[in-house]
């Protein structure tokens, strides 16, 4: 009985504002036929796109001259997008160069390790230090530095061994800071570009007394799109390489560091006896184990 009363209530008061929105409607429909008539008409004038809009999009930042239909180049805007697309060419390359300088081969290479294992067997200590002289890799530099330390015992080359690790392993991951860095910083400079096209876009709202035409403001926000768009592309390579190079080269320099301590541990003095010198006629060679 309520509900009915409420809906004989409200009913009236509905369908009056459903016939005063028809009203109003078909007022506007007929007041503006004529406008829609000359815009689609306009539109079917206007010449489509040309082949260079994608790279007017994407490739620098344009804007409207007030009073004509001619599109001018933005100077500062085009610099930020040009230079951010500097920096994806760098990143890129930068990425490709950590990527291939920091693999397996140079920083354990299998078959050097092998070799280096059959050489302590057989006893063969001088020629470990000539081949760890010779090679490159993390791992022989850092097996070489502990072996040309045998003469101090055993504590100075593990001593050397870890110390020639944390700093070959420092130097390989401040390389690849400038990944870290173009990660951190592209999508700063492409905020700037952000903000710079906002201004452009505001200023054109100021300038036409706050009824500026939408193809003027479109200049400004293009410009802010375009640069932040850019900044992204930048940053998010980057900052994936940046991790992926780190993780390997953590991985690879423990695990070259953990099998040069092995080898070295064939060195390490039983019963509290110190392991012998390197003779005085062959520097660097490890002293012999004790039987």
């Amino acid at each position: 009985m309520l509900r009915s009363v409420r809906l004989r209530t409200y009913l009236p008061a509905l369908l009056g504002v459903l016939l005063l929105a028809g009203l109003v409607l078909a007022q506007g429909a007929a007041d503006g036929g004529d406008d829609a008539d000359d815009a689609v008409a306009a539109a079917a004038a206007a010449p489509g796109p040309s082949g260079g809009s994608f790279a007017d999009a994407f490739f620098s930042s344009r804007k409207i001259v007030p009073g004509s239909d001619e599109k001018e180049l933005e100077v500062l805007g085009s610099l930020i997008i040009w230079f951010l697309l500097l920096l994806s060419i760098v990143s890129i390359g930068l990425i490709g160069y950590m990527a291939a300088t920091n693999q397996r081969k140079s920083i354990i290479p299998p078959g050097v390790v092998e070799e280096i294992r059959s050489m302590l067997a057989g006893g063969r200590y001088r020629e470990v230090v000539d081949l760890t002289r010779r090679e490159q890799s993390f791992f022989c530099q850092v097996l070489g530095a502990a072996l040309r330390d045998a003469g101090h015992g055993f504590s100075a080359m593990i001593r050397s061994l870890e110390q020639t690790s944390d700093e070959l392993t420092t130097g390989r991951l401040r390389r690849i800071e400038y990944l870290n860095v173009l990660g951190q910083v592209s999508p700063m400079i492409g905020l700037f570009g952000t903000v710079y096209g906002m201004i452009l876009a505001f200023r054109a709202i100021v300038v036409a007394g706050g009824n500026a035409d939408p193809v003027l403001l479109a200049g400004g926000i293009g410009t802010a799109l375009t640069t932040t768009f850019w900044g992204l592309v930048v940053a998010i390579p980057a900052l994936a390489g940046y991790a992926i190079v780190r993780n390997q080269i953590d991985a690879l320099t423990a695990e070259a560091t953990s099998t040069a301590e092995e080898l070295v541990n064939q060195f390490r003095p039983r019963g509290g006896v110190r392991a012998p010198a390197a003779a005085p006629a062959e520097p660097g060679k490890p002293g012999k184990r004790e039987s």
